[in-house]
C-alpha cells in the first residue's frame, strides 16, 4: 500500500484529531464546536477559510501555481441521535448524540488532506474543501448548493467518499451510475369511523383498513416495477388508538421509500394513493398521503469516475477496487452536489463488521487504521485531477 510519507507521520496526530470529535459528537445545524475547530485547523495550515453557509458549513479554499482549474472534495460533519454503546476512552460524552456513521473520521481524512496539500503543493488550480454540517435526514448539502455554494466556489467537479464497514481495510468500492438510492418519506392517514371494539359493525375500523393497505403497498414493488429496477417501500410506524376496547377513527402509517431509477420514484406517490384510496373506499373510509421527497439518488458520472479509480489504483492493488459494487438501498445527501456538478462518491473499506460495527449502530466506530488511506486518496486524486504541467 502506497501511503504517502508525510501522511503516514500525522497518523498519530490525525487520531488524536478523530477521537477528540468522536467524543464531542453534534446534530444537525448544530456542528458548533466541529466547525470552529474545523476553520481554526484550516486556517493554521494557511488555507483560506469560508463560513457561514447552511449555517454550520465551513469551506476550505487552497489555491496553487497559475492554473485556473477547480475541484471540491466534501467531508460531512454531524453525528446521530443516538446513546453509543461503547466504553472506550473517545466515546461520546453527550447523551443520546453519537458518531454513529463515521463522519467524524471523513472530517479528520478531509482535514489531513488539506494540511498535506498546503504543505506540499504538488498540484496546479483551486481544491475547494467543503465541510458540511446536517448529511442524516437534514439535507444540509441541498442547503449549502442552495445558499449558493457553488456560485461563490465554482468548480468542474465534485468528490465524496464514505466509509464502510464489512468492506476489507485498505479496499475501495468505486463505480460510474448509481451508488446510494433515493430516500423519501410518507405519511398516510387512514380515516374510518371509531366504536365500541364490542360492537365493530357500528363503525368503520380504520385497523383493519391499516392493515390492508400495509399488505398492499408491498404489491407497488412485485407488481407495479419492472423486475429489473430496485424498489424498497418499508411502513416504519403505524399509530392509532388509544383504549384496549376503542377502535379508533384514524391510523397514520409512516416510511421510506428507496429507488434508484427517477422514473420508478415518480410513480410511487400515484401508486400509493391509488391503493390507499381503494382499500379504503372497499371499507367505507378515507386515505390521505403526504409524500415528501428527500434525497435524490447518489449518481456517479464516468470521467469523474475514471479519476478516483486512478486515484485509488495510485495507492492500493488494482485487485483492491471492487468497479462493481452493488449499489446500496441507503441514501446520501451527497446527490445534491452531483446534480448540480460531475463527481464521484467511492466507498472505503472500514474492516470486518462483526460485533456490532456496522453504520448507525451504539456499537460503531470509526476504524482509525484506513486514516492515511483516505488522506492519501483526497491527495492523490488531487494531485492527478490538478497535475502540474511540467512541459515548460
Amino acid at each position: 500500500m502506497n501511503i504517502k510519507d508525510e501522511i503516514a507521520h500525522d497518523h498519530a496526530l490525525l487520531t488524536e484529531w478523530r477521537h477528540d470529535f468522536h467524543a464531542h459528537p453534534e446534530l444537525a445545524f448544530q456542528e458548533e464546536r466541529t466547525s470552529a475547530l474545523v476553520a481554526e485547523r484550516l486556517q493554521g495550515f494557511g488555507v483560506e477559510v469560508h463560513r457561514g453557509l447552511a449555517k454550520t458549513g465551513v469551506v476550505g479554499q487552497l489555491t496553487v501555481g497559475k492554473g485556473n482549474r477547480a475541484i471540491a472534495l466534501r467531508a460531512d460533519m454531524d453525528a446521530l441521535p443516538m446513546e453509543e454503546g461503547n466504553d472506550f476512552a473517545h466515546a461520546s460524552m453527550t447523551p443520546g448524540v453519537m458518531h454513529g456513521c463515521g463522519h467524524d473520521g471523513h472530517t479528520t481524512m478531509l482535514l489531513g488532506a488539506a494540511k498535506y496539500l498546503s504543505e506540499t503543493k504538488q498540484f496546479d488550480g483551486t481544491v475547494y474543501f467543503i465541510f458540511q454540517p446536517a448529511e442524516e435526514a437534514e439535507g444540509g448539502a441541498e442547503v449549502m448548493v442552495k445558499e449558493g455554494l457553488f456560485d461563490k466556489f465554482p468548480v468542474e467537479s465534485i468528490y465524496g467518499m464514505h466509509n464502510w464497514p464489512g468492506m476489507p481495510v485498505g479496499e475501495f468500492a468505486i463505480a460510474p451510475g448509481p451508488m446510494m438510492a433515493a430516500f423519501d418519506i410518507f405519511d398516510l392517514v387512514i380515516r374510518g369511523r371509531g366504536s365500541h371494539a364490542a360492537m365493530p359493525h357500528q363503525g368503520i375500523d380504520s385497523i383493519v383498513m391499516a392493515s390492508k393497505v400495509v399488505d398492499m403497498l408491498q404489491s407497488i414493488a412485485s407488481r407495479n416495477v419492472n423486475p429489473i429496477d430496485s424498489l424498497v417501500v418499508s411502513v416504519t410506524q403505524i399509530h392509532g388508538g388509544d383504549a384496549y376496547n376503542v377502535i379508533p377513527d384514524e391510523v397514520v402509517l409512516r416510511g421510506t421509500v428507496r429507488s434508484f431509477s427517477e422514473a420508478v420514484r415518480d410513480g410511487v406517490e400515484p401508486t400509493m394513493k391509488r391503493i390507499a384510496d381503494g382499500v379504503c373506499a372497499a371499507f367505507g373510509g378515507t386515505a390521505e398521503l403526504h409524500y415528501e421527497r428527500r434525497y435524490p439518488a447518489t449518481v456517479n458520472s464516468t470521467e469523474e469516475t475514471k479519476h478516483a479509480e486512478a486515484a485509488a489504483s495510485a495507492i492500493v492493488d488494482d485487485a483492491k477496487i471492487d468497479r462493481k459494487p452493488l449499489p446500496s438501498m441507503g441514501s446520501e445527501d451527497f446527490a445534491y452536489m452531483l446534480r448540480e456538478r460531475p463527481g464521484s462518491y467511492v466507498w472505503i473499506g472500514n474492516g470486518a463488521s462483526e460485533g456490532g460495527c456496522m453504520l448507525h449502530n451504539p456499537s460503531y466506530d470509526f476504524n482509525d487504521e484506513i486514516i492515511p488511506i483516505g488522506v492519501t486518496y483526497w491527495s492523490e486524486l488531487v494531485e492527478q485531477v490538478l497535475s502540474i504541467d511540467r512541459s515548460e
